[in-house]
């Protein structure tokens, strides 16, 4: 009976087996707006790492959404809008050196996607801070087509994807150009909220919306990826046990 117990111990805490898929990591996005939840993409490696790295630093903390556009996105990130005087024109701030594009066409600019801001270097590189959410607006087939048409260079938008604009929506002109690397998994609220605040003639809210950021802990992390399965919370003895040894109290 004894050895029953502890081999039925060992099988909540043992590691995972070789083979599995990476765990993602979230970061909490936190602003006087609301909270948000993001997912870093494992496909677009250089821009998680280099997103944990500023994150674990506190880089984000105290830094503004400092350029806001309704039905497009809210842009955050620059170093320079940390305690930056009413009025300042904002954007051009950041750590000395670019993140590699990473495009992907299965990662796109669906409402609450997380990407990289850039400048136009011809490699499309991305800035090493700056990144904005996707607000964006509805599409019709119509307006889909058209944008095919006139904006993409006759490229055309996968059928999957179409039905998300067509739902959810998004800014899909961007894809392809600017690296999609994570997206909101809970809170995108607060991304409308934002998004809907008054700004002066260069995007800059008139009220600061300053943010802080954070890395969900392992529990938290599990938490978040049963209530986002459809899950129940875990909450029988050996869960809970198991959950304490590995420290996701």
């Amino acid at each position: 009976m004894r050895t029953l117990i502890v081999c039925l111990l060992l099988s909540v805490f043992t590691l995972p087996a070789a083979g599995q898929k990476q765990p993602y990591h979230y970061i909490r996005i936190s602003t006087g707006k609301g909270d948000c939840v993001v997912r870093l993409y494992n496909e677009t490696p250089e821009h998680r790492d280099n997103f944990l790295r500023l994150v674990k630093e506190k880089y984000y903390d105290d830094l503004l959404f400092h350029r806001v556009i309704g039905q497009f996105m809210i842009q955050g990130g620059d170093p320079d809008s940390k305690n930056a005087l009413f009025g300042k024109r904002l954007g051009g701030g950041g750590p000395d050196y670019r993140v590699n594009a990473e495009f992907n066409d299965s990662l796109f600019h669906k409402k609450g996607a997380l990407a990289a801001a850039r400048d136009n270097n011809p490699k499309k590189a991305s800035s090493a801070s700056q990144f904005y959410l996707v607000q964006g607006r509805v599409f019709t087939d119509g307006g889909l087509d058209s944008l095919e048409q006139l904006r993409l260079g006759g490229r055309t938008i996968p059928a999957w994807q179409r039905e998300v604009y067509k739902t959810i929506g998004g800014v899909p002109h961007l894809d392809q150009l600017y690296t999609v690397f994570g997206e909101v998994v809970k809170g995108l609220p607060t991304v409308d909220s934002i998004a809907a605040v008054e700004t002066d003639q260069h995007d800059r809210p008139l009220l600061d919306v300053p943010m802080r950021m954070e890395i969900l802990k392992r529990g938290e992390r599990r938490i978040l990826e049963r209530e986002l399965a459809g899950l129940p919370p875990r909450n029988n003895l050996f869960d809970r046990i198991g959950d304490f040894l590995r420290g996701e109290r």
